[in-house]
């Protein structure tokens, strides 16, 4: 019984593997957000409404700190390379410091790669933060994620 349930798990695996090569419809990970002299990292997840809309969240913690950010993007692939596209988009994030929270709006900029043959995704992006509030504009701002795709 385990030698079957061991060769249905590799099907499985290799079905989801050979979906992951042409596109994908979600994607967990770990995600980087450098921004105003502090880096953020946490859990990051994406999902494609349509082929080209899509919503991001993530959940970031540094020190005394957690941002929690919420994104829109429009993506669209380059002609002649397979797996490469660009985005751009914005959404709001909150910072929770102790005794206080920062509320930023954060327009995007990236770029997103889905490793030919491997359900691996990577995506960098520049992530300005424009503060709401009390507090200084950071141009400076940029996002890095690795995830796993699934179809």
């Amino acid at each position: 019984m385990k030698k079957l349930l061991l060769v249905f798990a590799f099907i499985m695996l290799g079905n989801l593997a050979v979906k992951a090569q042409t596109s994908y419809r979600a994607a967990l990970g770990l995600g980087i957000d450098a921004i105003d002299n502090a880096t953020f990292v946490g859990a990051t997840g994406k999902y494609f409404f349509t082929g080209n809309h899509v919503g991001q969240v993530d959940l970031g913690f540094e020190n005394d700190a957690t941002m929690i950010t919420v994104l829109y993007s429009y993506h669209k692939s380059f002609n002649g390379a397979p797996g490469l596209r660009w985005y751009a988009g914005a959404g709001p994030s909150i910072i929770l410091w102790e005794g206080s929270n920062t509320f930023a709006l954060r327009p995007h900029l990236g770029l997103d790669y889905k490793i030919n043959g491997v359900p691996f995704v990577i995506n960098f992006d520049w992530r300005p933060a424009i503060v709401l509030g009390d507090g200084s504009n950071e141009v400076g701002a940029f996002g890095l994620g690795i995830q796993f795709a699934f179809d």
